[in-house]
């Protein structure tokens, strides 16, 4: 029984790590972008999405991390992602930041959906995965609305 309850454990982990690396690919597309940017626009990007995105991103982090720890399943490094060619532009950086982020909101949700953290999780990894999923909820209408008004 022990096994079982580890392998699902395991997996629970790898779920969320999955998640925790595509918020990784939206934070690595907003930077893109960032750079793309004139100085107004750029910091404007960092505090409407960089930043929230970067806070959601240590936060799965956190919650993937003492998940492992208060069970001793092995730790992962998160290697930073790859955004892409600087071609994909604002816009594509921004399209592929929504993308990543909707990805991983709907990787968290099937996780919740099927209760397995209820099963083998722990109250301190469904809360983090509540946080997690309610800061992501917000950012597509905050890179949408950044899209909006860009450039004016």
């Amino acid at each position: 029984m022990a096994y079982v309850t580890r392998e699902a454990r395991q997996e629970l982990l790898d779920t969320v790590a999955e998640a925790t690396d595509r918020i990784g690919a939206a934070l690595a597309a907003i930077g893109a972008a960032y750079e793309q940017l004139d100085e107004a626009s750029g910091d404007r990007l960092e505090e409407e999405l960089f930043r929230p995105v970067q806070l959601t991103y240590g936060r799965a982090r956190r919650a993937h991390n003492g998940f492992a720890e208060r069970h001793g399943l092995p730790l992962r490094d998160f290697e930073p992602a790859v955004p892409g060619v600087p071609s994909t532009g604002v816009a594509g950086f921004l399209d592929d930041a929504v993308d990543a982020i909707q990805h991983a909101d709907d990787i968290l949700a099937e996780l919740q959906d099927s209760l397995s953290p209820v099963e083998v999780g722990d109250p301190e990894l469904r809360a983090g995965l509540a946080d997690v999923r309610e800061r992501l909820g917000e950012l597509p209408d905050r890179a949408r609305e950044f899209m909006r008004t860009f450039g004016r």
